[in-house]
């Protein structure tokens, strides 16, 4: 099971979790403690490989065997979260996500053996991706951001840790 926990102000009270099928499950924490599904999120077509939680912008993002991720919004409004299709351009299964420590992008490992780092194109109105145009030779199997925004450590199939730069220039 894919899982992650939101803390709010220290204390833990939120969970999402994907439990190998192409459904993800928002928990809430009760006052007595105990846990409640809030609301499920589908929206891929094959299984959920990766989740990752945003805690200051309160955003969720998915990605999936079907070469697709998804940032989840919530509307405060109705209290729904709502999907944003990320442009990915990839030809596998996309298997690992990460939130920057900013939370303003994200980057996500794929089979394709591509590392895609992903924004917010506020001209269109939805996430597009660029890719890291370095030679790795298997799976990406994590992803990790340096505390400073700015370095991506991946970890792939081919007992290979590469450190890689995430500056943008349509970002930065």
């Amino acid at each position: 099971k894919q899982w992650y926990q939101r803390r709010v102000r220290g204390t833990l009270d939120k969970l999402v979790v994907s439990d190998n099928s192409n459904t993800v499950y928002v928990y809430a924490k009760q006052a007595n403690g105990k846990w409640t599904k809030e609301t499920e999120l589908q929206k891929h077509i094959e299984r959920v490989k990766c989740v990752d939680w945003a805690p200051n912008t309160n955003r969720i993002a998915t990605c999936a065997g079907d070469r697709n991720a998804y940032v989840w919004n919530l509307n405060s409004e109705t209290g729904t979260w709502e999907p944003s299709l990320v442009l990915l351009r990839i030809a596998r299964a996309a298997t690992y996500i990460r939130w920057s420590p900013a939370e303003d992008r994200f980057a996500v490992g794929s089979g394709a053996r591509l590392l895609s780092v992903c924004f917010y194109d506020t001209e269109h109105d939805w996430w597009v991706s660029k890719h890291i145009k370095k030679p790795i030779r298997s799976t990406i199997l994590c992803v990790d951001w340096h505390p400073s925004n700015h370095l991506i450590a991946v970890g792939s199939c081919a007992f290979k840790c590469r450190i890689f730069s995430a500056a943008l220039k349509e970002t930065n």
